[in-house]
């Protein structure tokens, strides 16, 4: 039988998703709580990797078994499991469901901090230069990668992807005065690696005077690199809102 986990986690003291040959992983850390309590080696699936120190506000991630599990297993992860990693549900679904290719689309948010904040250290960018930025470019910026549908641009080289072809549907920031935090919103099918700390680099240097909107967009036409491209930190990114046909919520 096919189970998916729902769990979000706090991927500050980790490698990353993907397990690692000589460092702790996400994934590992959850392989081997499920073998120890389904008592056979067991191995998972996730909807997607995400890099070291990058977070996940909703995960998904699928695994086989042939014992019938009810909420108790739940409970039963989280006291093995420490408190970086938590598992909301365990979800029966088609033997032929699969977390990866079956999302039709995934989300994500960077949190950007315009004032130090001791709380947050972990969770969001704190930006030293926020009093420079021009917020009405950053959020034209964004809504610029609206107008496209390949972004070589805003990928990582040494990538297995076959295609840089991404379906962009929401690309917004949000600012929140009360908290002084810029949070960036983006949603699409799928995504590419590096893509987002990318953008939200970009974002951050055209707010700032440092790349002209038609930089940019001269860039995305000719599907080239931008000059000493910013790569935003990886803390301040999260993973969230990863949508199945067949799974409320």
């Amino acid at each position: 039988m096919r189970y998916f986990l729902e769990l979000a986690y706090n991927g500050t003291r980790f490698f990353g998703w993907q397990r690692q040959p000589n460092a702790i992983s996400v994934q590992q850390r959850i392989e081997e709580t499920l073998s120890i309590l389904l008592r056979n080696p067991t191995t998972i699936m996730g909807c997607g990797r995400t890099d070291t120190g990058v977070h996940a506000a909703q995960y998904f991630a699928h695994f086989d078994t042939e014992q019938v599990l009810t909420d108790q297993f739940v409970h039963q992860m989280n006291g093995i499991l420490k408190r970086d990693i938590v598992i909301y549900r365990v979800i029966r679904v088609e033997d032929a469901a699969h977390t990866r290719f079956d999302a039709r689309s995934r989300s994500y948010r960077y949190y950007v901090d315009l004032k130090r904040n001791p709380f947050r250290q972990e969770t969001a960018y704190f930006y030293p230069y926020a009093r420079h930025l021009n917020i009405d470019l950053m959020q034209e910026a964004a809504q610029l990668l609206l107008e496209f549908k390949e972004f070589d641009t805003f990928c990582k080289t040494n990538t297995d992807a076959k295609t840089r072809t991404c379906d962009l549907r929401r690309s917004e920031w949000v600012y929140d005065e009360q908290e002084q935090q810029l949070v960036y919103h983006v949603t699409a099918d799928r995504f590419l690696r590096g893509m987002i700390r990318l953008i939200v680099g970009m974002c951050l240097n055209v707010a700032r005077g440092k790349y002209a909107l038609d930089d940019v967009r001269a860039a995305l036409e000719q599907q080239l690199s931008l000059k000493h491209a910013l790569s935003a930190p990886a803390e301040g990114l999260f993973l969230c809102d990863i949508k199945y046909d067949y799974i409320d919520g």
